[in-house]
């Protein structure tokens, strides 16, 4: 792990094997991606950003206790419990937020919508 990363999650260290987990899913389908560690996400892009892990800024009722948000955009709303959040900040282009709380939670459905938001950023 690079030590941005580790930086990234200092204060929320038991959530660095969820993001790695997350992060082994991304790089097994997709080796070109450019990964930023920012300061308040971590960017996953290729042309275009399709997906970022981000930690929450504050508590949200109906969560888990501790979480990373995983963000992915779309080209139409996905209406799943699993998404605690969706806006159209543009005509046709949705940003989803989805609570991970272990690493089991990365799963094939969470992929799934991630695959195709890789594949939406690259139409763009």
């Amino acid at each position: 792990m690079d030590m941005k990363t580790l930086v990234f999650f200092e204060k929320e260290p038991e959530l660095l094997p969820v993001y790695e987990a997350f992060l082994q899913a991304v790089l097994h389908r997709h080796r070109d991606v450019d990964i930023a560690v920012q300061k308040t996400q971590i960017r996953f892009k290729n042309r275009y950003g399709f997906a970022w892990a981000s930690l929450p800024l504050r508590r949200i009722k109906g969560l888990p206790e501790k979480y990373i948000i995983v963000t992915f955009g779309l080209g139409h709303r996905v209406e799943n419990p699993r998404i605690f959040s969706a806006v159209e900040p543009y005509p046709r282009r949705w940003t989803h937020h989805v609570a991970v709380a272990s690493p089991e939670e990365v799963d094939d459905q969470l992929m799934g919508w991630v695959e195709e938001a890789y594949r939406f950023s690259m139409e763009k």
